[in-house]
């Protein structure tokens, strides 16, 4: 490993001997300057890993100049090498209090001068190669961490997809309405990370359709009022199935399960919540979730025209739906469709 070595010393005579010295040290590469703040400036914009500063210098002199390394973002570990005459004992007390890690008396000795350097530049190996330790162990713990979350998603995406196949909804469906639901999110000012939460989360708000009974999930009519009491159940086991998890996502999509079809108006299920008890990210996948089944074709009905259900979004707004869900739904209309073209049956959610 190279390491650059900087010599600061208004003494043309010392600066050739410090050069020489530090030459002769394995992996050293002196650079010399005879104008401290010189010096200090090169310091500021390049790499530096061992420093060797005389104290008596114009200003900055030796211990300013090491309390302004040590100033320097990144400089602060770098290993800073005092040269002192002997009886500067008070001058040693400031340089060390000013962050020197060594001293070097006038007149140098030069076996001493090699040796104190040489354990200098064995001490900044070692901090580099811990450094360089740490970021590759930091970056394997994100690759890791990357390749978990995308299990989850994975997992999650799956999850949603078998209480598809229990649905007659065409299996594009949780695709669409997770990306109407990001639109939304977005158009709403919600942070970036808030988006992707509910786009990840918003394909199981129909989970606890695992729970309906197939002659009532399944039947190609009107459902009766039992049966549609026990159709509601599934926003309430959807929440059981997955509340308590540790999961962001998971949390995010309990929720989602148990207001999706909660109403504005307070008429919805389960809770008769209204308006802004409705936990947002609920409000928002109502719309999607709406518009995406008015706008598909199922057993029991024709696909509505786009047009025709976003006037059902309008005429629902304040009554169903959050009028300011559906007011950012409307403005993000071009992108909408663009999602209705992409994503088809069959295909599945990309983030």
């Amino acid at each position: 490993m190279s390491l650059s070595a900087i010599i600061v010393d208004d003494s043309e005579i010392n600066l050739t001997l410090f050069k020489h010295l530090v030459a002769k040290i394995d992996g050293l590469a002196p650079r010399c300057f005879s104008v401290s703040a010189e010096g200090l400036a090169w310091c500021e914009q390049n790499e530096v890993d061992i420093v060797i500063v005389d104290y008596m210098m114009p200003a900055p002199d030796g211990i300013e100049f090491i309390r302004r390394l040590r100033a320097i973002p990144g400089r602060e570990d770098i290993p800073a090498v005092m040269v002192t005459a002997n009886d500067q004992k008070e001058v040693r007390y400031a340089a060390l209090d000013a962050g020197a890690t060594d001293f070097l008396t006038k007149p140098v000795d030069k076996n001493e001068f090699i040796a104190r350097v040489g354990n200098m530049a064995r001490l900044r190996t070692g901090q580099k190669l811990l450094g360089d330790r740490a970021a590759h162990l930091a970056a394997e713990v994100a690759r890791a961490t990357t390749t978990i979350v995308e299990r989850e998603r994975e997992t999650i995406f799956r999850l949603a997809k078998a209480a598809e196949y229990r649905d007659p909804e065409t299996g594009a469906h949780i695709t669409r309405m997770a990306h109407y639901s990001r639109l939304i999110a977005a158009k709403i000012g919600l942070p970036e990370a808030e988006q992707q939460l509910i786009f990840e989360a918003a394909p199981m708000h129909d989970i606890g359709k695992v729970g309906t009974p197939d002659m009532i999930l399944l039947k190609p009519g009107r459902l009766t009022e039992e049966e549609f009491a026990v159709m509601k159940l599934h926003a309430s086991i959807g929440h059981s199935i997955l509340h308590g998890s540790t999961s962001p996502i998971l949390q995010a999509a309990a929720i989602i399960a148990l207001a999706h079809h909660e109403k504005f108006d307070g008429s919805g299920y389960p809770g008769g919540l209204a308006g802004a008890d409705i936990p947002l990210h609920g409000r928002i996948v109502a719309v999607a979730d709406v518009f995406d089944a008015l706008t598909s074709e199922r057993p029991y009905k024709k696909a509505w025209e786009a047009d025709k259900a976003r006037a059902f979004l309008h005429e629902q707004s304040g009554q169903h739906f959050d009028p300011a869900c559906v007011a950012a739904f409307d403005s993000v209309w071009n992108a909408a469709q663009s999602i209705r073209e992409e994503y088809q049956d069959s295909e599945e959610i990309n983030g």
